[in-house]
């Protein structure tokens, strides 16, 4: 396993905002965040019931195969389901709405076949901006929400063609956003090619 990525971001105070993606402000997301903020007033558990808020509740589209494409907060909210960037960018709005900074992150996998980006949230607690991936357990990929090491679902291992991206976003990649916006199939576009650069 490859140590810790350095990350690089803006002044923590600038994820705290809400767009028409990550919708901060949206009633829903609003109504969660709070619901979990009140079970938790300290920023850190608050982050972790966030986290696995969306990681056990919102599944993944290839995991359950439904095709339904989701980009909005309170699209991946109504619906239940999305691929890993609709997932990030909930649970980036809710913890935002909850107070707590978050930025959106990618992976670039794929090894030496086709790359494909693989979407993060990042979380600045304890003075350091800690990854976190929302996209659903399955058999060889275990996610938890840590921030002593990071325990995401795809560790890139050394000497892989795979990179962690370091750069922590306040909106979602550009790519990411016109990929999901053309989409009518999300298993589709996974057949047919993910986006690969932010």
């Amino acid at each position: 396993m490859s140590g810790p990525i350095r990350l690089t971001a803006e002044d923590p105070a600038a994820y705290l905002g809400g767009d028409d993606i990550v919708q901060t402000g949206h009633p829903a997301v609003r109504a969660l965040a709070a619901e979990l903020r009140a079970a938790h007033p300290d920023d850190g558990e608050f982050a972790r019931a966030a986290f696995e808020w969306v990681r056990d509740r919102i599944q993944h589209s290839v995991d359950v195969q439904d095709p339904r494409v989701t980009l909005t907060a309170s699209e991946v909210l109504s619906a239940g389901v999305g691929l890993c960037y609709a997932q990030a960018h909930l649970l980036a709005a809710v913890t935002r709405a909850g107070g707590v900074p978050a930025g959106l992150c990618y992976q670039r996998l794929g090894g030496d076949g086709e790359p494909f980006l693989h979407g993060l949230v990042a979380v600045h607690l304890d003075g350091g901006w800690h990854r976190q991936d929302p996209r659903g357990n399955q058999p060889g990929h275990y996610a938890e929400f840590r921030l002593d090491r990071e325990q995401i679902a795809y560790p890139i291992a050394p000497g892989s063609a795979d990179q962690d991206l370091p750069e922590v976003h306040i909106r979602p990649a550009p790519s990411v956003v016109t990929a999901l916006r053309g989409a009518y199939d999300a298993l589709d576009l996974c057949r047919s090619g993910l986006p690969s650069v932010p």
